[in-house]
C-alpha cells in the first residue's frame, strides 16, 4: 500500500486525487511543507512525498506520471500519439501556470521577507492570463483530451484551484465550467475528505 505524506492543502492534492481516481488504496500521513511532521519521513520537508519500499519519493508530477502508468489509468500508452498529446498539454501547464504560481507563492509567503520581489507579480499574473486562452483553445470536449480525464486534468484544475486561491486572473466561462467538471468527479470529492 502506498503511503502519501501531505495536506490538500498543497500538490498533495494531486496525488491523492489521482490515487482516488484509480481506485487505488493508499495511507496518508498530515504534514505540511517544512514542517516537522514531513521531515521525519522526508529529510527536505517537501511534500508531497510517496513512501514506497522504505524510498521517499518527492515530485507531484513524478508521481502521479508513475502512479497513472503502474495501474494504467489516466494516461495513454508511452510512444502513442495520444501520450504525446497528453504530455504536451501537461509540460504546457507546468511551464505557463504552475511555474508561474510557483515563482509568486515564493514572493509572497516562500521566500524569506528579504528576498521577495513584490513588483514581479503583475507580470506574472499578466502572464498567466494570457495562458488561460491558449488552456482554452487545448480542450477537446470535455477534458484536455476529449471524453477521457486524465492526469494533464488533475493537474490542470489544480492550478486553477491555486489561480483563485492566490488572486490571479479569473478564468472565462468556458474554464470554469471546465474545472466545476472536474470538480464534480468523485474521486475529487473524496481526495477532499482527506487531511
Amino acid at each position: 500500500m502506498y503511503t502519501v505524506l501531505g495536506s490538500t492543502r498543497n500538490r498533495t492534492l494531486r496525488v491523492i486525487w489521482t490515487l482516488e481516481e484509480l481506485g487505488v488504496p493508499y495511507n496518508q500521513i498530515a504534514g505540511m511543507p517544512g514542517s516537522r511532521d514531513a521531515k521525519v519521513y522526508s529529510k527536505t520537508g517537501k511534500v508531497p512525498a510517496l513512501i514506497l519500499d522504505g524510498e521517499v519519493f518527492t515530485d507531484s508530477i513524478a508521481i502521479i506520471y508513475f502512479l497513472s502508468d503502474l495501474h494504467n489509468g489516466l494516461t495513454f500508452p508511452t510512444g502513442s500519439l495520444d501520450r504525446l498529446r497528453m504530455d504536451g498539454h501537461i509540460n504546457f501547464l507546468l511551464e505557463e501556470f504552475d511555474s508561474l504560481l510557483w515563482v509568486a507563492a515564493k514572493n509572497s509567503f516562500i521566500n524569506p521577507p528579504a528576498h521577495r520581489v513584490e513588483a514581479v507579480k503583475p507580470v506574472l499574473k499578466w502572464e498567466f492570463e494570457r495562458s488561460l486562452k491558449r488552456l482554452e483553445d487545448r480542450l477537446q470536449g470535455d477534458y484536455l483530451m476529449g471524453d477521457t480525464f486524465t492526469i494533464a486534468d488533475i493537474l490542470a484544475t489544480h492550478c486553477l484551484n491555486w489561480a483563485i486561491n492566490a488572486k490571479f486572473p479569473e478564468a472565462n466561462t468556458t474554464l470554469k465550467n471546465y474545472a466545476k467538471r472536474c470538480r464534480g468527479r468523485q474521486a475529487y470529492k473524496r481526495a477532499l475528505t482527506d487531511t
